[in-house]
């Protein structure tokens, strides 16, 4: 992969976040090989920044780097997806409560625009675009309710769970069920429904891990189900 770095940051965290975004869209897919020297080459960079992008993401459970052995995209963990989703969730619904009980009209409108952009990308079938959207909904949530180091917490935990998310966006009905979804919890923030945008969150964060079974069928190589 080729990515033209900014100068003016440092080269490690540029590496950690185009193999993350890339591990994550599945433009790097489960058990693809990483060579150090090939992606040293393809960033511009000394095989340094590389080595240390790719402990950071091994951290993360995205790579799986074995001593003498190639280094590998990780297989999606579920016992691992199943514990981001469960701080995730837990997280949420608070979040959920304190933005109905605070029901500010910009918050608000910053949803429904982004419940807008998701509803187009879902009809032009761009799905990573649409995950990504997905996402940004989200994260609009934990900035509104001045939570923005727990999302970037949830976010690097959340490495086999978005790309459980991203496999499972095709199915027929998924993209619909996210924006219904995203639609209940805003309606429930926006009437000031602080019980209600809590139970938003619960039945919204549900879908995917309990379509497990039919994505390792579609995916088989993909998952460590146990």
């Amino acid at each position: 992969m080729n990515f033209t770095l900014d100068p003016t940051r440092h080269a490690a965290p540029q590496v950690v976040e185009a193999l993350r975004a890339a591990i994550i869209s599945l433009e790097l897919a489960p058990g693809s090989a990483l060579d150090r020297a090939e992606l040293a080459q393809g960033f511009g960079v000394s095989q340094t920044p590389v080595r240390d992008a790719l402990m950071r993401l091994s951290e993360e459970g995205l790579v799986l780097i074995r001593a003498q052995y190639t280094t590998q995209v990780s297989r999606i963990d579920v016992p691992a997806a199943r514990e981001a989703h469960f701080l995730r969730r837990a997280i949420e619904i608070e979040i959920a409560r304190l933005l109905a009980l605070s029901h500010d009209q910009a918050v608000i409108d910053d949803l429904r625009a982004q419940l807008a952009r998701q509803e187009g990308l879902a009809a032009s079938k761009d799905y990573p675009a649409f995950i990504a959207a997905d996402k940004e909904f989200h994260r609009l949530m934990y900035v509104a309710a001045g939570l923005p180091r727990l999302w970037s917490v949830v976010t690097r935990m959340s490495g086999h769970i978005d790309r459980l998310r991203l496999l499972h966006a095709p199915s027929e009905g998924k993209a619909e069920s996210i924006l219904v979804g995203h639609l209940a919890i805003l309606q429930a923030i926006e009437s000031g429904d602080a019980q209600g945008a809590q139970q938003a969150v619960r039945e919204h964060l549900s879908g995917t891990l309990a379509s497990v079974e039919e994505i390792q069928q579609r995916y088989p190589e993909y998952l460590i189900v146990s």
